[in-house]
């Protein structure tokens, strides 16, 4: 089985809900070898945020990825969009993840959530350069209403891009088709 790889996602919400400032989240990502550390923030306006990006980048050196805010990619190494901001974009979700690629052009990393085999499959055919695959188990931090339990791993097998395992993953947890473990609060 292949050595744990952390992608922390830290969310301004659950910090701010827990009194944990962004360097303490920072140092338990580094204390725990996160390779990745994505910011999401759905409440703030694109200052804050970017503001937020600037300040996580001069004191962590590993990927930084930005929640939904395309925008704002010159300020990280790259973006994280669900399926419903594609569809915000446009109806047809290739198109849509085309637009977003076409803005922050290839040499930063382009995420996407994927939540069931169908989407896995339509994810094959973009230009992304890893999926979030979940909701492993319920979680708190975001409302879930299917979990894919010991299935993850399965459909995580008919990607062709690397899969971050997202939504109630642990530390422990095991798989072998998936790449990444996403732990955002799980961290705290």
């Amino acid at each position: 089985m292949a050595k744990i790889r952390l992608y922390a996602l830290c969310d301004q919400a659950i910090l701010d809900e827990r009194g944990v400032s962004i360097d303490e989240f920072i140092e338990i990502a580094k204390r725990h070898n996160a390779e990745i550390i994505q910011y999401r923030n759905k409440d703030a306006d694109i200052s804050f945020i970017k503001k937020q990006l600037i300040h996580i980048r001069k004191n962590y050196n590993g990927f930084l990825i930005v929640n939904d805010r395309y925008e704002l990619v010159e300020f990280c190494d790259g973006v994280h969009v669900g399926q419903e901001d594609l569809m915000k974009i446009d109806k047809d979700t290739k198109k849509a993840m085309s637009v977003i690629r076409s803005v922050i052009q290839e040499d930063k990393i382009l995420g996407l959530s994927t939540h069931n085999e169908e989407e896995v499959l339509s994810a094959n055919e973009m230009n992304v350069n890893y999926i979030g695959l979940g909701a492993y188990r319920d979680t708190r931090t975001k409302k879930v209403t299917d979990i894919l339990g010991e299935n993850l791993d399965n459909i995580a097998s008919k990607s062709k891009h690397l899969v971050a395992a997202i939504g109630g993953v642990k530390m422990n947890d095991r798989f072998e088709n998936i790449t990444y473990h996403v732990i955002g609060s799980g961290l705290l």
